[in-house]
């Protein structure tokens, strides 16, 4: 026998509508880092030049090395000739002023590349790591194949501009996601506000960094054909994680205006909210011959999702379970099943499992209630 049991749960109790978002961004994408829903986005699948946006997966594959064991903080590779020729002091792009022949250690590269957005010490780690620039960028490729990065292409370790080396927001969004999960070892290099080698001391240029309370990371952009741009992440007040794109500015000041403006909108009109708790008892399913009459079926995981603070969404569960269920029961033993329909027809199933053993009845209770039936 199958018993079915309507929850509806009601999130919001006024009805309050949230102030809607623009962006002078050409790109841009605004996501709950924990549930990965898609909070604003504007041309977020479109491709488009990340600049040194794209660092990211410089900084993707050396952690890896990293955490493989392959390297360690402090090996060193050497900067050749290419690398000081092509990301030096003498082009006048980014730079962590490295020199030829030298010797440097891979957490100095690393701060390079993420505090600094040295092309060099991007150089050097892809020869140090692939014997080439074409040869990491193709690295990159394949890492990003697997990390589900569909719309990107790379053709170098740094983002200098190329025709060919593109990036969509969610992608970038998408690695971001991964390098926080991936690497929480390594992760907070990206909130650090300054790095000097060389005795050359240079700022973070992440505006986040310095505006908004739990900013963390990431990686700023910046080519004639990109325009400005900042792949950011931020805690929330309340624990979320939030993570921004925004590509085709036309100022830094005008990067770190609208970088405040997106994230504060994201903080301010949206929640967590946890629709299914393992703590908390969907329904009491009845026993048969268990010395308890009844246990609890409580969802096997959690279910949370990101809502908009000012609407009113309708989300309904319905609990679907044997009657009774035959002892001895053991904790987390599934029992039925809960489909949950959000407002937007979206539907998840979700085990509905024992909260607690239950032990069967001895072998003369067992006869009793057999015989007598259950008096309790």
């Amino acid at each position: 026998m199958k018993r079915l049991l309507l929850a509806c749960l009601l999130c919001g109790t006024t009805t309050v509508y949230a102030e809607e978002l623009n962006t002078t961004a050409s790109h841009a994408l605004l996501m709950d880092a924990d549930t990965g829903s898609i909070l604003f986005e504007k041309n977020a699948n479109e491709k488009m030049h990340p600049a040194s946006m794209s660092k990211l997966m410089t900084a993707y594959l050396l952690f890896e090395a990293l955490k493989k064991g392959q390297y360690t903080m402090d090996t060193e590779f050497v900067v050749s000739d290419n690398a000081w020729q092509k990301g030096g002091a003498k082009t006048g792009g980014s730079t962590m002023f490295l020199s030829p022949k030298q010797s440097v250690k891979i957490k100095d590269l690393l701060r390079g590349i993420i505090v600094q957005s040295g092309n060099d010490a991007c150089i050097v780690v892809a020869e140090g790591m692939a014997g080439s620039e074409d040869a990491f960028a193709q690295m990159m490729n394949i890492k990003a194949k697997q990390l589900g990065l569909t719309n990107s292409s790379f053709r170098n370790s740094t983002g200098l501009p190329n025709p060919d080396h593109l990036m969509s927001a969610k992608d970038l969004a998408i690695l971001a996601q991964h390098l926080i999960n991936d690497f929480p070892e390594y992760y907070p290099i990206y909130s650090e506000r300054e790095f000097t080698y060389n005795k050359i001391k240079q700022q973070n240029r992440n505006p986040l960094l310095s505006q908004m309370p739990g900013a963390d990371g990431l990686k700023t952009g910046h080519t004639s054909e990109s325009g400005y741009g900042l792949t950011g992440s931020m805690k929330t007040y309340d624990g979320r994680r939030l993570i921004m794109v925004l590509n085709g500015l036309n100022s830094m000041a005008e990067r770190a205006e609208q970088s405040q403006k997106v994230m504060s909108w994201g903080v301010a009109n949206f929640e967590n909210a946890a629709i299914l708790s393992p703590d908390k008892p969907m329904v009491q399913v009845p026993v048969w011959l268990g010395e308890e009459k009844v246990v609890d079926g409580v969802p096997a995981e959690a279910l949370v999702r990101t809502i908009n603070k000012w609407d009113d969404p309708k989300i309904i569960s319905v609990v679907t379970f044997k009657d009774p269920v035959c002892a001895p029961i053991k904790a987390g033993q599934k029992l039925g099943t809960i489909v949950t329909t959000f407002s937007n027809g979206e539907k998840t199933e979700t085990d509905l499992v024992a909260a607690r053993d239950v032990a069967k009845l001895g072998y003369f209770a067992k006869m009793k209630t057999l015989i007598f039936g259950r008096k309790d």
